[in-house]
This record gives structure tokens, sequence and C-alpha cells, in this order.
């Protein structure tokens, strides 16, 4: 058999493939990211299952969580297939259902007001706002791009996202924030959240910004991604509704088990439920 060599064509092909699917742009990045990762490490080696199963053992004694390790495989395990190696493609590890998540991990109501004050003490209205949008909407920060001006005067905005469309609707008091930002900075129309160039904010532009915030707000960084201001909305969101259907429709989940993977409550949270059981006598 001919000794197979990944070559960089083959993955702008990947990225071109993937941009079709209509995948997500910061799930392309990180796919392209894993697939050149593995490539950087396969070096001038043939491609083998052998050597994906080795990378996979690598990724594991280097310390690499689980749930890491899979990502890392996703992605991998799609170019391969893209490529037409399914006989490449290796297993994930298998991980028990997490029940609930750690503490280290977890935004809370506190550290978000905590957050929020500290930005505005510093002038980041435009950051603190951000962020109220992503906590009070449940959006994605890759969604934050359909928060136009129109959608600040109308209500709700429509996002269109993998050939689905659904409508966020904004709280009014978000709502009257965001018009009175917009009209301090003149924006009669698009895209509210952007650079002074008048170019969409990226998602590693809003990272960094709010992980500076952590060094002055004197919150974990490790609690602090956009993601989790997401699951703080999904765990605040249903603890009024308690219907996961409803939750999962707002969030633009096709699946109620994604949906129930952010509802997962810290570690301190179950201890406090274990006690209220009053069973140690």
């Amino acid at each position: 058999m001919k000794d197979l060599r990944v070559t960089e064509q083959e993955i702008m092909e990947f990225e071109r493939y993937l941009r079709n699917e209509e995948r997500e742009r910061a799930t392309i990045e990180k796919y392209l990211r894993d697939v050149r990762f593995f490539c950087t490490w396969l070096g001038r080696r043939p491609l083998t299952r052998e050597a994906v199963i080795e990378w996979k053992e690598l990724l594991q004694e280097k310390g690499y969580a689980s749930v890491t390790v899979n990502a890392k495989l996703s992605a991998l395990n799609g170019f391969l297939g893209f490529l037409g190696l399914e006989e490449f493609r290796v297993k994930f590890l298998r991980i028990q259902r997490q029940m609930f998540r750690r503490k280290s991990r977890e935004l809370t109501r506190t550290d978000y007001e905590t957050l929020l004050a500290a930005a505005r003490r510093q002038g980041k209205e435009r950051l603190a706002l951000l962020m109220e949008t992503i906590c009070a909407t449940g959006i994605r920060v890759s969604e934050l791009t359909f928060i136009t001006a129109e959608a600040a005067r109308e209500g709700r905005a429509e996002v269109e996202l993998k050939g689905k469309v659904r409508i966020i609707l904004l709280p009014g008091k978000l709502c009257r924030k965001l018009l009175r930002f917009i009209g301090e900075r003149e924006i009669t129309s698009g895209e509210i959240f952007r650079t002074k160039s008048g170019k969409g904010l990226s998602r590693r532009q809003i990272w960094r910004e709010m992980k500076e915030l952590c060094k002055t707000a004197g919150v974990e960084s490790t609690r602090v991604f956009p993601h989790n201001l997401r699951h703080l909305f999904a765990m605040s969101f249903y603890k009024i509704c308690k219907d996961i259907v409803k939750l999962a429709d707002v969030l633009g989940h096709s699946s109620i088990e994604t949906t129930r993977i952010y509802l997962i409550s810290s570690g301190v949270e179950h201890v406090r439920q274990l006690e209220q059981l009053r069973l140690v006598i």
C-alpha cells in the first residue's frame, strides 16, 4: 500500500467542504486547528490508523481531559471521512454521564454581576452590554451578528444558522439599553457590536476582552468565557419555567440531551441537595 501523506491542499479542500455544509465559523476554525495539530505531530511519517491510535493515546498521556480528546478526535475523524479513509477513524473515549459541573468552571450570578460592574467602572460599556445581551437571551456568541439596530427596535432578532431560522425575543429593558447605546454611537442599521472600523467583533476579541476583565473584577478566569453566559441563562430560565423542551427551542438545540448538559448543577449545589434529603440520622 502506498504511503499516505496529508497535504495542505487537502486541508484547504476540507475547509471548503465544511463551509459548503454551512458549519459555524468557530467549528470550522476548531476542526482545522485540530487537524493541523495532528499533522504537525505526525510530521513526515505516513498517515496510518496506527498513527491515529498513537496520537489518541498520547493526548491521554499528556493529561488532556476526555472531552477534549474526543473533540480533537471528532475533528480528525471528520477529516479522515472526508478523505475517504473511514477505516482510519478511531473510537471516542467512553465518558460516564456527568452528574455535576466543577465549581471552578461555573459562572455564578454573583460573578456575572461583578463582571458587569467592573466593566462599567472602566468605561467598557460595549463589553458590559454585550455580556448582558448574551446572558439575557441565551444566544451563542456567533449569533451576536444578528443583534442589529433593526432587531433592537423590533424587540426580536431573526437568527439563521445551519439552514435553520429561529426568532430570539429581546427583553424590553435590554432593548432600551441597546437603543440608547446605538443612539450615542449613531448606529442606524446593521450589527450593534462592532469595532471602530465598523466590522463585527470576532469571537477571539470578545474572549480576550472578557479574560482581561477578570483581572480587575477579581473573578477566576477559568469561569469566564462567552459560552458560560449562555449556561447561566439556561439555568436561570429553567428555574422559572421548568420546561426543558421550551428551553431547547429557545437555545436552538435539536436534541434535548444537549440541553440537559446545560442544566448540570455544580458539585456544591449537588451536595446541598443531598443535605436536604436528611438521610444521615
